[in-house]
């Protein structure tokens, strides 16, 4: 029972780990693009300036509005629509994790003012540090970085070549 469940600990990790890792590549840096464009500072500003309870109000609505995408995606695929399913669900969540990671980083402060937020982000942060510690998102992680290191050399290799 104890190798069965730890089998499972380890396929959940490496489903969060491969999720975290497509889904953050992207959302990421689309976050961060967003927080630069100067069309947007005002509106950066007043978020920002939000007090605690009308800040988590507007963090809660990308998660709102965007979670059901993943049912339409789903019933997308089992109608024998596999990839227009897979683009709303792929789509919808990048979506999601963008908006979720910038409204985040306009609000930490505010949304940390509210007790049971900053508990339950404790509680979360404390998991993530569990799962990025454990043997098997380490292996995963050491597995990716020499991807990319082959990778790089595959492309310079092609490059010097070509």
């Amino acid at each position: 029972m104890t190798r069965a469940l730890k089998l499972l600990g380890y396929v959940m990790v490496a489903v969060y780990f491969v999720a975290d890792v497509v889904f953050g590549a992207v959302a990421r840096p689309l976050s961060a693009w967003l927080g630069r464009l100067p069309i947007l500072r005002a509106m950066n500003a007043w978020i920002e300036g939000l007090p605690p309870y009308p800040a988590l109000a507007l963090f809660s609505v990308p998660v709102v509005i965007l979670e059901p995408v993943k049912p339409v995606g789903a019933f997308l695929v089992s109608a024998g629509h596999v990839m227009e399913g897979t683009l709303t669900i792929v789509l919808g969540e990048i979506l999601k994790i963008t908006l979720v990671e910038r409204l985040f980083k306009l609000t930490r402060d505010r949304l940390m003012q509210i007790p049971i937020f900053a508990v339950l982000y404790q509680r979360w942060i404390r998991i993530h540090n569990w799962i990025t510690s454990s043997e098997i998102w380490q292996w995963m992680r050491d597995q990716t970085q020499r991807l990319k290191v082959l990778f790089r050399r595959a492309i310079a290799s092609t490059k010097a070549t070509g």
